[in-house]
């Protein structure tokens, strides 16, 4: 099955997209060295509160960690998703404080 999550990116900047009917769902970052400044979420109305931007940030994480990046969710939404999900708390930069 092929993810329906996309990655987007030119120089330091990138974003991932779930493409849907309903309109796209999108997190925007920037990096900042080895940072990955997550700066924006967005869910179309018809698509809240389906997970979907839940999923954004899991894949936004999960390449972080590959790609050896620590993560600094600028965006109240990832911050707050982080904050309650421990097993995505593993790259989060300690020297930032939100």
């Amino acid at each position: 099955m092929q993810d329906p999550i996309t990655e987007q990116r030119k120089g330091d900047q990138g974003r991932y997209v779930f493409a849907d009917t309903a309109g796209d769902s999108e997190l925007t970052y920037r990096l900042s060295g080895e940072r990955m400044v997550i700066d924006h979420t967005f869910t179309p109305p018809a698509l809240r509160g389906q997970g979907t931007a839940g999923k954004l940030v899991e894949r936004a994480v999960s390449d972080a960690r590959t790609r050896g990046w620590l993560v600094v969710p600028v965006c109240p939404y990832v911050k707050i998703k982080i904050d309650r999900t421990p097993a995505l708390q593993d790259v989060l930069d300690p020297g930032w404080r939100g």
